[in-house]
């Protein structure tokens, strides 16, 4: 932060922690996003944690684009067959724990 970045790279940054410490670091990063100002690029095969950090989203396989838009709207209706099968691989629920921990998470700060 002391450099005054315009954006940070996040390459898989969560993709090995336990969901309420994903929670907590993903706070963290949205924390930070607001009180230095910049963008970052959050790379994931997570989709449910890409949909909880983003405004917008770049479905990508094997290097080309499938799908760019609104995180909310590519995630509720999916264009391209591998999208959908992506979102159809998240377990049920993922979504809601990660904000559920979050905001538990929240609470306790």
């Amino acid at each position: 932060m002391a450099l005054e970045p315009e954006f940070i790279i996040c390459d898989e940054c969560v993709s090995a922690l336990d969901v309420s410490i994903q929670a907590q670091v993903l706070n963290l990063l949205n924390k930070l996003k607001h009180d230095f100002n910049f963008t970052y690029i959050f790379i994931s095969h997570d989709l449910s944690v890409v949909k909880f950090m983003s405004d917008r989203m770049i479905v990508m396989n094997k290097g080309k684009i499938e799908e760019i838009g609104d995180a909310d709207e590519i995630y509720d209706h999916p264009k391209t067959d591998y999208t959908k099968r992506l979102i159809d691989s998240i377990p049920k629920g993922r979504t809601e724990d990660i904000m559920a921990a979050a905001e538990k998470r929240k609470k306790m700060v």
